[in-house]
């Protein structure tokens, strides 16, 4: 199982390419930095500003540790879900525990703007409040974020069949425009959107591997993501409560 995915930097594939994904399990590693000739790095980073060997990633059972092998940069893990929440590894610190699900490794660099994006899905989340006898606790098998994008994404999926108005699944241009909030507030992109989704079935709600490839497509991906999510309650009509407000979206338009 995948405990850590890594988003590799982009190559000059252009906008649109897909990108390019390390997929790790407890205790791999991944190195990253410039690399050097015959010496290859996991995770490139092609900045003169950047050693050869930077530093490690090593992936634990529902989070990762940061290694730094320079002697003198700091580096910054941002939370991408965060409001400038982030963490500095410091020269030569290893094993730094990082506790965002959403991160993004910032380096020194020459160039600027050198960074690698890191997934956490299998953090896990209390299913609710329990009261029981002592032990350990029991978690949810889908470790979902209610405060997380995609989580919002999902409700948009699930809000027709919540409120009872259509049995059919919202397409991906139907939630982006769900998803535009009021007054100068943007909404997702498309390829957000779909980025969000692919990371649920994938990573966060486990779909089976036939129910994507089934030649189906999209269209069934978001049906067996919703069907999954209202089946064991994920989505409940309380949820509803975190979309945007119609009514502040309808003002906002005949302003």
């Amino acid at each position: 199982m995948d405990t850590v995915i890594v988003q590799l930097p982009d190559t000059g594939g252009g906008p649109q390419a897909e990108p390019r994904l390390l997929r790790m399990g407890p205790d791999d590693c991944a190195d990253f930095g410039r690399g050097a000739p015959g010496r290859p790095v996991a995770i490139p980073l092609p900045d003169q500003g950047v050693s050869r060997r930077a530093g490690e990633l090593t992936a634990a059972s529902d989070y990762w540790r940061l290694s730094n092998f320079s002697r003198s940069a700091t580096y910054v893990v941002e939370n991408l879900e965060g409001a400038g929440e982030h963490l500095k590894v410091a020269p030569g610190r290893l094993g730094a525990p990082v506790p965002f699900e959403f991160s993004r490794v910032v380096l020194p660099s020459l160039g600027g703007g050198c960074h690698f994006k890191v997934f956490a899905p299998q953090h896990a989340y209390l299913d609710r409040a329990q009261v029981g006898p002592p032990g350990e606790h029991t978690v949810s098998p889908f470790a979902l974020d209610a405060t997380a994008k995609y989580f919002l994404v999902l409700v948009a999926l699930c809000e027709p069949r919540l409120r009872g108005t259509s049995a059919a699944v919202p397409g991906v241009g139907d939630v982006v425009e769900r998803l535009r909030g009021g007054p100068g507030a943007a909404g997702p992109s498309r390829s957000a959107v779909n980025y969000h989704i692919d990371y649920l079935a994938e990573s966060k709600l486990r779909l089976r591997p036939e129910g994507s490839e089934d030649g189906a497509g999209p269209l069934r991906k978001r049906e067996e993501l919703v069907d999954l999510a209202l089946r064991f309650d994920l989505v409940r009509e309380e949820h509803l409560a975190l979309l945007p407000s119609r009514r502040e979206r309808r003002a906002a338009g005949a302003g």
